[in-house]
């Protein structure tokens, strides 16, 4: 082991490294990866708390960072589609999703190859393993370096607030990681769309890839998950992304001693989008609850929110952060 891998592994979890996105910083992460540890890094949907998907004992530092239950499975990243088929048994539905979706905020639930080698605990011992290939020039270049598949979940405390920057990451998860990639804020906001085909095709969690969209591509119906069964793929936990105040949703007046979280033309504390773009709406979620329960408050009322398009994500996220396990 030369001795800037000694370095590495001499400082894991000591204290967490603030990289850049220049070569130098992209070749340490993939060092410490290559060496189990844990890196949180930016894509387009959220940040990403990645780990080797093929290394049991790294992912094990996922569960143990973010305090993650077993029964949780996590999301395998992928360079490309060939790395998706040596780990799921890809179809021709998810080759069709693939090509239009991919890369982008999409993951496709498959089952997985007999002897698959990514690690029972990242896929919580489903038979089914999550895919999906981010669309952010950091995650792509480290999966191309690394030549592996990475399991990361979103980079925060489990239940908690996700992190669209490394601010956020950062203040949940220091000294309990190798590393932190600052690649900027997320472009999109809120996790991927999870969809499954057995036994139909069927969302799983919503995300900035729409029903309609999906049907139109697969020239099928979609269904939508019964929120009554099991977990079966990540996000679907009833209470998720949660701020420490409780939150008052669809609030269409405010009252004395609360954060007021506003869409469109009202007057408020932070703003969603006073244009009433679903987008940056979605850009702006989790960020601005990050900031609103910062300043420690009881409750945080928020705006109706349009349930069309990435609204169907927004909806869904605020209704699992306004539920308390």
């Amino acid at each position: 082991m030369d001795q800037a891998r000694r370095n590495v592994k001499r400082e894991q979890f000591v204290k967490t490294k603030n990289l850049g996105t220049n070569l130098e910083d992209i070749d340490a992460a993939v060092s410490i990866l290559r060496l189990g540890g844990l890196v949180a890094m930016p894509t387009e949907t959220v940040y990403g708390l990645a780990a080797d998907a093929t290394n049991e004992n790294a992912v094990l530092k996922i569960f143990k960072a973010k305090g993650r239950p077993a029964y949780n499975p996590l999301i395998i990243h992928v360079k490309n589609t060939r790395m998706a088929e040596e780990y799921t048994q890809w179809n021709d539905v998810a080759q069709t999703l693939a090509e239009k979706f991919w890369p982008g905020p999409l993951t496709i639930v498959l089952p997985s190859r007999i002897n698959s080698k990514i690690a029972k605990t990242a896929r919580a011992s489903l038979p089914s393993i999550a895919v999906r290939m981010p669309n952010h020039p950091v995650a792509l270049n480290i999966l191309d370096q690394l030549d592996r598949p990475l399991a990361a979940p979103s980079a925060n405390i489990s239940g908690k607030i996700s992190s669209t920057s490394a601010d956020h990451v950062l203040k949940n998860l220091n000294k309990k990681i190798d590393a932190i990639i600052d690649g900027g804020n997320s472009s999109v906001g809120v996790e991927s769309t999870i969809v499954t085909f057995q036994p139909q095709p069927t969302i799983l969690r919503a995300g900035a890839i729409t029903p309609k969209a999906i049907s139109n591509e697969i020239g099928s119906k979609i269904h939508h998950y019964d929120k009554k069964g099991p977990i079966i793929a990540p996000g679907q936990s009833k209470s998720h992304y949660a701020p420490n105040a409780k939150l008052r949703l669809n609030a269409i007046d405010w009252k004395q001693g609360e954060k007021k979280l506003g869409f469109g033309n009202v007057n408020c504390d932070l703003n969603l989008s006073k244009d009433k773009s679903l987008t940056e709406a979605a850009q702006n979620l989790f960020n601005f609850l990050h900031l609103l329960d910062s300043s420690d408050p009881i409750t945080i009322s928020v705006s109706p929110i349009p349930n069309e398009g990435i609204g169907l994500a927004i909806n869904d996220r605020l209704r699992r952060a306004s539920l308390k396990e």
